[in-house]
């Protein structure tokens, strides 16, 4: 069911209070847009604590960063233009989340990938997680980092910074940063374990197959390992 104008801004405020309740977020880290029906796009401003954030307080921009609605003194974050390079790449997406959940950044800083595939869950909704080239915040570098990444994976961290994940709407991409930080946190234990032990590749294959049954389309499975 399509949101109204402000159900999507009471959703994303939502989110963003959520985040900040789960700890992914301190301060003014994280950020999460929408593309709006127009082509536009609805972003959280820049400089605000994700625990403050009311509906009013988001900002719509177009493809060139013009501010097209929104309160005086409120502007988007410079970081968003890693959300407009996933739009501008990606058809598909319809929201961006980016996140510093603490366990999936320990892995971005290490620049270790979560990129086996041990648990059925993350096979189905996530699919391999790379980690991007480094870029450094708010310039340029960060949507070319995640460009070549981008046509294979809609989870992602970033070295040495946090995560970003896309999703056919807000919803959708918040759950994966959801599972990605839930896999990172089974994963870290595992290797504390011994290691985690990878499914078959029989078994991988099925339950690629099952992505459709849990609302996964398998346009951008994420498995460029077997690939």
């Amino acid at each position: 069911m399509e949101l109204s104008y402000m159900e999507l801004r009471e959703q994303i405020c939502d989110v963003c209070h959520k985040m900040w309740q789960l700890g992914w977020v301190a301060a003014n880290d994280g950020n999460v847009s929408a593309k709006l029906p127009d082509g536009t796009f609805m972003v959280t401003p820049t400089g605000m604590s994700k625990s403050f954030i009311k509906p009013e307080s988001l900002v719509v921009i177009d493809k060139d960063f013009n501010i097209l609605e929104g309160m005086e003194g409120y502007r988007p974050s410079s970081e968003t233009k890693m959300h407009l390079k996933c739009y501008n790449d990606r058809d598909d997406v319809g929201a961006v989340v980016h996140a510093h959940p603490p366990t999936a950044t320990a892995y971005a800083v290490a620049n270790i990938p979560l990129d086996d595939y041990s648990m059925i869950e993350d096979v189905i909704a996530i699919g391999s997680v790379p980690v991007t080239p480094y870029g450094t915040p708010s310039t340029d570098e960060v949507p070319k980092a995640i460009e070549p990444y981008l046509p294979y994976h809609d989870v992602m961290l970033l070295q040495n910074h946090g995560a970003l994940t896309v999703g056919s709407d807000v919803i959708t991409a918040y759950y994966r940063m959801e599972t990605l930080e839930l896999f990172a946190k089974i994963s870290l234990n595992a290797r504390l374990l011994g290691g985690a032990k990878d499914l078959s590749r029989e078994n991988i294959d099925r339950l690629i197959g099952m992505r459709e049954n849990y609302g996964v389309t398998g346009k951008h499975p994420g498995y460029k390992k077997y690939h």
